[in-house]
């Protein structure tokens, strides 16, 4: 029996991403595995052709931004879309998924001069310190990679 080619292996496996149940999907700093996807409602429901951008700062066909949407949950960006808290003062230590989306578009990656490290292998930081009083919300959050992350606590 011939054995499958490596363009078949290649749909197997984008069938395979694309039908892996989320709830089974590894954290990343208290966010499972997400693409979000910057575009207008209208580009989204194929009235303007527009590209459309992912959180990489990658641009994608709004065909392919629809493609991912059909088997996937819409996080809204920019426009539409119901709201989600941002803002928790103190009553939470750990920012939320929503928080957490929010500052990584904000900061796109480690907020450290000359640090290129991508939001998902990033912390969320607050500043000031949770420990000195800092609130757990958008605002008082940043993105540090792990190593800046421990730099700034050892130095504090």
């Amino acid at each position: 029996m011939p054995r499958p080619g490596r363009e078949r292996l290649g749909r197997a496996f984008c069938e395979l991403i694309e039908r892996y149940p989320a709830h089974r999907l590894p954290q990343t700093g208290g966010v499972s595995a997400t693409v979000v996807v910057t575009m207008t409602l209208d580009s989204l429901l194929g009235k303007l052709e527009q590209a459309a951008l992912l959180d990489t700062g990658e641009r994608i066909s709004p065909g392919v931004a629809r493609r991912l949407a059909c088997e996937a949950g819409i996080i809204p960006a920019v426009l539409s879309g119901s709201s989600a808290v941002l803002d928790l003062g103190r009553a939470r230590r750990f920012h939320t998924k929503a928080q957490r989306i929010a500052i990584a578009l904000r900061d796109k990656g480690c907020t450290e001069p000359g640090c290129d490290w991508p939001p998902e292998m990033c912390h969320t930081h607050h500043e000031p310190p949770f420990s000195r009083g800092g609130p757990t919300d958008v605002d008082h959050g940043r993105l540090l990679c792990p190593q800046h992350h421990t730099r700034y606590h050892r130095r504090t």
